[in-house]
């Protein structure tokens, strides 16, 4: 069985990194057939070539609906995104005509890749994962887009045959919207164990790098920095609270995004910037050694439907490396930390609480260090070599 995964992103997104990637190299693994058909986030004409990704055949063919190079993140403005959005449906329909894939399966129910299904399916079954709450997480210029997003991300009921979902709130969403639950196949996000078992042999290298002190707690973020959807204003916020009860405390911002600078203005308009790190995009394939670093990571959240939406692929790298979490409360976070083995649950959207629970896990070695030793021993159960076959479920019949 050969399988198209049709993309609107690059695979070196936080979801191509935690779920479309590594998910295509293990079916490949197990005896599938397997190609990426996506959209790139900074698409030109050369990079247009096929390659092969350890089995997997990966072809860009046009502009994603943002465009990222460096640690910046651009809209486009209206025009050009309506150019760019026609020049993408029609790569990406031809594309999907021309492959000999048996099933096409879309990642994300966006407008791009699913009009494009339907132009070029031929007949041939689509599946559809769904991995976020698309018409909550991106950033719109007018309601008129959301809600353009939101039509397709809710009417890819009647086009699927199938789906998977990442989180039990999206299921239990579609399925309110009537799609039958025997239909919907539950798999989270995961980790490739190639990346994250390898060993700390530059620790040094990094803490002379930026600066940093082995005996100074050491706090962290991975991820966007993209307020609409990340809110790492409130973990400044709440490490205002912390340098204070913890003056040597160090915080440190891996990622880029629209709002990078903005939250380096607000670091320095709270009196922090001394303490805080912003490190830019760094490559997927240091993350493992930088969150080895780390007394601790944080994930921001809200009560929204955002954070219900989402599985964070931060806080499962965290685990894989047995470092401890602190998040709010809200969606599959308690799930994921083993209902507080891996991690402290805190109030969401309070900066307070969350101080209290960094303060908290900072202070107390012995819960640190139990964390630590629970993330090692669950690790592998987060490992795409394991959560491959979970996946596989939705070919089989």
């Amino acid at each position: 069985m050969k399988i198209a995964f049709v993309l609107t992103q690059s695979l070196d997104s936080p979801s191509g990194l935690g779920r479309y990637g590594p998910v295509a190299r293990e079916l490949v693994k197990i005896g599938y057939q397997v190609e990426i058909l996506a959209l790139h986030h900074d698409w030109t004409p050369e990079i247009r070539n096929p390659y092969d990704d350890a089995g997997v055949v990966v072809r860009y063919v046009g502009q994603m609906h943002v465009h990222k190079r460096g640690s910046s993140k651009q809209y486009f403005s209206l025009p050009k995104l309506l150019y760019i959005s026609i020049h993408a449906i029609l790569r990406l329909a031809h594309a999907i005509y021309s492959s000999d894939a048996d099933i096409i399966h879309l990642g994300k129910p966006q407008p791009f890749n699913v009009i494009a299904a339907r132009l070029g399916r031929r007949g041939r079954i689509i599946y559809c994962d769904c991995d976020d709450y698309e018409a909550e997480t991106n950033n719109f210029s007018h309601e008129w887009q959301r809600q353009i997003v939101r039509y397709f991300e809710d009417s890819i009921i009647r086009v699927a045959s199938k789906m998977t979902v990442n989180t039990t709130f999206t299921e239990a969403r579609y399925i309110s919207l009537g799609y039958p639950s025997h239909k919907i196949k539950y798999v989270p996000n995961g980790v490739e164990r190639a990346r994250f078992e390898c060993t700390a042999d530059n620790l040094e290298d990094l803490i002379a790098k930026w600066n940093l002190s082995a005996d100074d707690p050491l706090i962290m973020y991975v991820g966007s920095l993209s307020l609409i959807s990340h809110p790492v204003d409130l973990l400044l916020k709440a490490f205002v609270h912390v340098k204070q009860e913890i003056p040597q405390a160090r915080l440190m911002i891996i990622g880029g995004g629209e709002d990078f600078h903005h939250l380096q203005k607000e670091s320095l308009a709270l009196d922090i910037f001394s303490n805080v790190t912003f490190t830019g995009r760094i490559s997927p394939d240091e993350i493992p050694q930088y969150l080895r670093l780390a007394m601790l990571t944080v994930d921001p959240v809200l009560d929204d439907l955002t954070a219900k939406a989402r599985c964070p692929l931060k806080v499962l790298e965290s685990i894989a490396v047995g470092v401890p979490v602190v998040t709010g409360d809200v969606g599959d976070r308690r799930l994921i930390l083993h209902d507080g083995q891996l991690g402290i649950l805190v109030e969401p959207g309070d900066s307070l609480s969350l101080a209290q629970g960094i303060i908290t896990l900072i202070h107390d070695v012995p819960t640190r260090i139990s964390m630590e030793e629970r993330s090692n021993t669950l690790r592998h159960s987060l490992f795409w070599d394991q959560l491959v076959f979970e996946f596989a479920q939705v070919y089989e019949s």
